[in-house]
């Protein structure tokens, strides 16, 4: 049974860093496609940054140069670096995994089979 468990969240000033991480266990971080999204309250989940089984990355644009993927498989486990944070990064962060996933795919939230239960992301100015 595949779970994911986020953390690292919290609160944190404009310009500041967090990294999540997302530990995933019921299968090996690299032999799924696994990415991070955010819902805002009221808006619709968006895809932050993703990783292809073949070790390729890629990020939205409204976050690129201040947001990093990676994974490590020996921990299973997903992490996000987020540095120069800003308000409108404000959201519940989710990391995700998919079995079948195809490149342009990757920041759809909809291709995604398996969700973590998320974590909070604040952003103060």
């Amino acid at each position: 049974q595949v779970q994911l468990v986020e953390s690292g969240g919290g609160s944190v000033q404009s310009g500041g860093s967090l990294t999540l991480s997302c530990a995933a266990s019921g299968y090996t971080v690299g032999s799924y496609c696994m990415g991070w999204f955010r819902q805002a309250p009221g808006k619709e989940r968006e895809g932050v940054a993703a990783i292809h089984k073949d070790g390729s990355t890629i990020v939205a644009y409204a976050v690129k140069g201040r947001f990093t993927i990676s994974q490590d498989s020996a921990k299973n486990t997903l992490y996000l670096q987020m540095n120069s944070l800003k308000p409108e990064d404000t959201a519940m962060y989710y990391c995700a995994a998919a079995g079948s996933c195809s490149w342009w795919s990757l920041l759809l939230h909809t291709h995604y089979n398996y969700w973590g239960q998320g974590t909070q992301v604040t952003v103060s100015s």
